[in-house]
């Protein structure tokens, strides 16, 4: 008899991408190995040893594959005292590097993000640097949260290399939980924005860039010699391009301003400019005469200039037409063209209407009914509204004082989630700083009645001793962070009680399941712990909690799942969501989980799967005999 146990582990990414490439080419592996040279021929690309083909490479990409790949062994731990309505919030806050939050987020949420927003360290030279251990990032982790920030200065050598090595595991990462219509925006300055291009067409691909957007920052800019730079920017990307639907507001341009015989059915129209004018390109087939009405016109006006070019003498693209000779019977038709008469000369123009187009169909042309929206434009971002100055009042109006000073405007995080989420999305920030992207996401769902939910990520980076946050007694930026969320929650609650603006905090931490700890003990006792530790699979200074959280992350559990105590005939359980399809029973009383146990737990809640220690079974026998009863019911059992 063999028993499946939980992996101690988190997803493994580079498996799930191997046996993604298998499914479609079977024929490229080899006793379990990718072969890439056949891969690449059943594509249509050779060998041809070509070094200088265009690449975007610098020391340390290779070991940034290896570090996104490497799986967590940590876990996420529940920390009830700090979160708010901790029972019913959908809503996360995790303490913690964000490297590693990223690898235990994949199983719960691989594909499950429509929208994620991060302002990284924008390596200005005094920025901190993850410095990311590939043997041990656990071990690096604990001392990380023992120090202050780390500079990066131009000075050194690997000024951009170091940037670039700490920014593409974390992209690779965060690229697997977006929804395949989800959306990344990213807040950067001009040091890295050609470099975190470069890095996001290799991890999203070229094809998924949606758009580079200036923002203004604030309205005097800083001072150089020269130039007073005032900007930033927001990298856009999507998942799969094709796929995003953006929330693009009502068209409420005010050319649309003209009433014709078909207002009722097609709303007001705009005159659009003359039917020969700024076409892209001079095109002979879009050159001909129009007869309209008895009266001959011709591109650009000038019979003489149209015979001209007929014997292959032009040069501007305006002397061809917008419209097809087929597109333009059709639109005088039916109403979508004007002739304007003037002194010496006539001129056609064309109508836009706000509720019709015309389009093509098999048959020739057809008047569709539309729903016109406005696109964005990146002049929505160079007003004041959504500048820094903005994000030190509102801060301000929140805390006594401002305890922090790069953070973005609520104003831009809520357009950007307004324009791309809807009801009940995921917003992931990974890089929370003081937590705008929460109070934005609260904000909005006041607003619009939303569900939205957010998973904040934030390394508890300590604040420095001259810094005002730390002389208002905030020890780190997860401490500023929280406070935000509580201050900003209790006052949109105020005004909208139904809004969620609770948070469970979870902080990273070494794993709940016990393995041999080998380092020199420091005391007599320190062994026999261990050895206790390693015999009930569960160290014995984790809670319940803890356990039930860490089999949530290794079996795919949405976090916000509701965690229900049960009683098993005196022995405590827990069912993970209200369903209770998964029983995790680690109790094991005072003579251990009988069979009597297992099946009462099937007949009352009947479970998909039942999650133990096998430890916690009174012997052998009650383990074996558990395992056949589940068996014959089709449930799942997993030892921890």
């Amino acid at each position: 008899m063999s028993m499946e146990k939980v992996s101690g582990f988190s997803k493994d990414i580079e498996l799930t991408e191997k046996e993604k490439l298998k499914s479609v080419f079977p024929q490229c592996f080899n006793e379990g190995k990718l072969d890439i040279d056949k891969l690449l021929n059943l594509c249509g690309e050779y060998i041809d040893n070509d070094f200088e083909k265009y690449k975007f490479e610098w020391k340390g990409k290779s070991d940034c594959y290896k570090i996104a790949g490497k799986r967590s062994t940590g876990t996420l731990r529940p920390c009830v005292e700090e979160s708010v309505n901790f029972e019913d919030t959908h809503n996360l806050y995790i303490e913690g590097d964000n490297l590693e939050v990223l690898k235990l987020l994949q199983t719960s949420y691989f594909g499950k993000v429509k929208m994620i927003y991060i302002d990284p360290p924008y390596n200005t030279g005094n920025d901190f640097v993850y410095e990311d251990d590939f043997k041990d990032p656990m071990a690096r982790y604990k001392e990380v949260t023992e120090q202050t920030t780390k500079s990066n200065p131009e000075t050194m050598g690997r000024f951009h290399t170091n940037w670039l090595n700490m920014m593409f595991p974390r992209l690779r990462l965060a690229s697997n939980l977006l929804r395949d219509d989800g959306v990344i925006f990213i807040s950067i300055d001009d040091n890295e924005v050609t470099n975190l291009r470069r890095l996001c067409d290799e991890v999203f691909g070229e094809e998924n860039f949606v758009a580079l957007l200036p923002r203004v920052t604030k309205k005097a800019g800083k001072s150089t010699d020269n130039i007073a730079i005032n900007h930033d920017f927001l990298l856009v990307y999507g998942k799969y391009k094709d796929n995003i639907n953006f929330n693009l507001q009502n068209h409420t341009d005010e050319g649309f301003k003209n009433k014709d015989e078909f207002f009722e059915t097609r709303g007001l129209y705009k005159l659009n400019q003359t039917l020969d004018y700024d076409s892209l390109q001079y095109s002979p087939s879009l050159d001909y005469p129009l007869i309209i009405n008895g009266e001959t016109f011709y591109p650009g006006g000038s019979e003489e200039k149209y015979n001209e070019r007929k014997s292959g003498n032009y040069s501007r693209a305006d002397w061809a037409w917008r419209w097809s000779k087929e597109l333009v019977d059709f639109g005088y038709k039916n109403g979508f063209i004007v002739i304007k008469k003037y002194d010496n000369y006539s001129r056609i123009y064309t109508k836009t209407y706000q509720n019709v187009t015309i389009e093509k169909n098999n048959q020739g042309f057809e008047i569709k009914t539309i729903e016109r929206k406005k696109p964005l434009s990146s002049l929505e971002f160079t007003e004041n509204e959504f500048s820094n100055d903005n994000a030190k009042k509102q801060l301000s109006n929140l805390f006594e004082l401002c305890p922090f000073d790069y953070s973005k405007p609520i104003s831009l995080i809520k357009f950007l989630v307004k324009f791309t989420t809807n009801d009940s999305d995921i917003i992931l920030d990974f890089f929370s700083g003081s937590a705008t992207t929460a109070n934005a996401v609260m904000q909005l769902n006041a607003e619009d009645n939303g569900n939205r939910k957010f998973i904040m990520i934030q390394l508890p980076e300590l604040c420095e001793q001259k810094t005002e946050a730390y002389k208002a007694g905030y020890k780190n930026i997860c401490e500023i962070g929280k406070e935000r969320i509580r201050r900003a929650g209790k006052k949109i609650s105020e005004q909208n009680p139904n809004v969620d603006t609770g948070f469970k905090v979870l902080k990273l931490d070494t794993s709940n399941l016990a393995q041999w700890d080998n380092s020199p003990a420091e005391q007599y006792g320190d062994i026999f712990a261990r050895l206790d530790d390693v015999e009930h699979s569960v160290k014995s200074n984790r809670s319940d909690m803890d356990v039930v959280y860490e089999v949530m992350l290794k079996l795919g559990s949405p976090l916000d799942n509701k965690v229900i105590p049960v009683n098993i005939n005196d022995k405590k359980a827990y069912a993970i969501g209200e369903d209770y399809r998964v029983l995790v029973c680690i109790d094991y009383g005072k003579d251990g989980i009988t069979p009597e146990d297992i099946e009462f737990m099937c007949d009352k809640y009947t479970p998909a799967k039942i999650v133990s220690t096998e430890s916690a079974f009174k012997d052998d026998t009650a383990l074996s005999n558990a395992h056949y009863i589940l068996k014959d019911r089709d449930i799942d059992i997993k030892l921890l």
